[in-house]
């Protein structure tokens, strides 16, 4: 169901007496390129349009509402305790990134081993290359610390692809600086330039430069350090709070000073790559983005180091629903209904199984178990609702949502029942929700309601 929207002089206030709060300022300012709009109540919100992608240029957005997704499951989620996959699997997750509509597939590290100097180079020669009905490509993207051999493995796996590119990364905090890397502010500057400025010798013309630990780097340096990239040619920085440690509205100011004080800044990409350690990686994704950065470094299922990372369907789903309401009408080009599809894969590649209460795709995310709700969504669906179980590529036998279990009414009770073939009422529903209330008492919910239904008929 598509939601209608209307712009009124009270939404116009109400947006500003908001954005009015932070105190400093991002694009929430009122755009000439999109007008705040108030959603209808009586609608589920997030069923919208998908819009056109813009042309792939590494340093610019034509349409500066557009916002890149950067997938990073196969090089930083893989990094989680037990994720290793096979060449096989990597290159059947990546095409269904691609038919998920992901801009650039950061498809791994290839210095780190054979194997995956194997994957990368089979993902780049097949799915970059392979173009789908709208005419997308993704960019494959490789991994590669700040020296030459690195550089070199980089370009030699992914050079085969329509699109390559190549990210380089080195630390920038000064405990990364003095404890990691043995080296001074000065000497990691011209370590950082000089092979960004070899990367685009090597004839690849999209560069990602990331200052790692930026969350924590000194500003004034940082500005600095991106300043000398930009002149050496990176395309995409790559602003990455390394350890999980700000919060949302430091994330955004830092965002924004970057924005303000960094030479050079309109001619590339603000990315930012947030780690989950105090669990406010989307939210500072989402602030990062409302900044001013136009690409997002996101996993499935948000896996990755330690707590993970931002997780794509949470971001992408959030700037879909809030979008045109409260985020200036960002928006992104992915296929929102091929998101159950790609989680599923991941989870089951990597053995990392979704939590049932994840955001957007686990289990519990769209069911209700409690009586009172369970009545309202058969009747009403939009108001304990805000995603269509379709837009996620989400099919079930019960479109309400109706987990049947102990909190569970007469309505949820009966309503299944009909699904079932049993038209139930009266005396003989009354006998049948007190037999299935015993039941619930001793067990947990079950997945297919008809098991339950049937110990409660023996």
């Amino acid at each position: 169901m598509n939601p209608s929207f209307s712009s009124t002089p009270a939404a116009t206030t109400i947006f500003s007496l908001k954005t009015k709060q932070r105190p400093y300022s991002l694009s929430f300012n009122p755009s000439p390129h999109h007008t705040p709009k108030t959603p209808s109540f009586a609608t589920i919100i997030c069923s919208l349009q998908r819009r056109p992608r813009p042309e792939y240029v590494p340093n610019h957005i034509s349409d500066p509402l557009y916002v890149r997704v950067f997938d990073t499951t196969l090089r930083d989620g893989e990094q989680s305790p037990g994720a290793t996959m096979t060449v096989e699997q990597k290159l059947k997750i990546a095409h269904q990134l691609a038919n998920l509509g992901v801009d650039i597939i950061e498809a791994g590290f290839p210095v780190s081993s054979n194997n995956d100097r194997q994957a990368v180079q089979l993902i780049a020669e097949e799915v970059g290359n392979t173009v789908d009905e709208d005419g997308h490509v993704p960019v494959i993207c490789a991994l590669a610390r700040c020296s030459k051999n690195d550089i070199d493995a980089a370009w030699e796996a992914v050079k085969h692809a329509r699109k390559p590119r190549i990210h380089t990364f080195i630390g920038t905090s000064n405990i990364h600086m003095a404890y990691k890397l043995n080296m001074t502010k000065g000497e990691v500057l011209e370590k950082a330039t000089s092979m960004v400025r070899y990367a685009r010798a090597l004839g690849c013309n999209d560069v990602e430069f990331s200052p790692e630990d930026a969350g924590r780097a000194d500003k004034e340096f940082l500005y600095q350090i991106l300043g000398e990239v930009i002149k050496a040619g990176a395309t995409t920085l790559n602003i990455a709070d390394t350890v999980g440690y700000t919060v949302p509205r430091e994330f955004g100011k830092l965002i924004a000073d970057i924005k303000s004080n960094t030479p050079g800044i309109d001619n590339v990409i603000i990315s930012t790559h947030c780690q989950n350690d105090l669990g406010q990686a989307t939210a500072n994704t989402i602030e990062g983005a409302c900044a001013g950065a136009r690409q997002i470094e996101v996993t499935i299922n948000g896996i990755g180091e330690r707590a993970g990372n931002a997780a794509l369907e949470e971001v992408v789903m959030t700037l879909k629903c809030r979008g045109d309401d409260v985020l200036e009408g960002l928006y992104t080009g992915i296929n929102t209904q091929r998101i159950v599809m790609a989680s599923k894969m991941v989870e089951e590649y990597t053995g990392l199984y979704v939590q049932p209460h994840k955001a957007i795709v686990g289990d519990n995310a769209i069911a209700r178990q409690t009586g009172v709700r369970q009545d309202v969504m058969i009747n009403c669906k939009g108001r304990y609702q805000i995603i269509d179980p379709k837009d996620i590529g989400l099919t079930r036998d019960h479109e309400a949502g109706v987990a049947l279990g102990k909190l569970s009414g007469r309505s949820a009770l009966k309503e299944r029942l009909h699904q079932l073939g049993y038209m139930i009422k009266g005396e003989e529903l009354d006998d049948v929700f007190m037999r299935f209330k015993a039941v619930c008492e001793h067990k947990k919910r079950e997945g297919d309601a008809y098991c339950m239904l049937r110990k409660v008929k023996a």
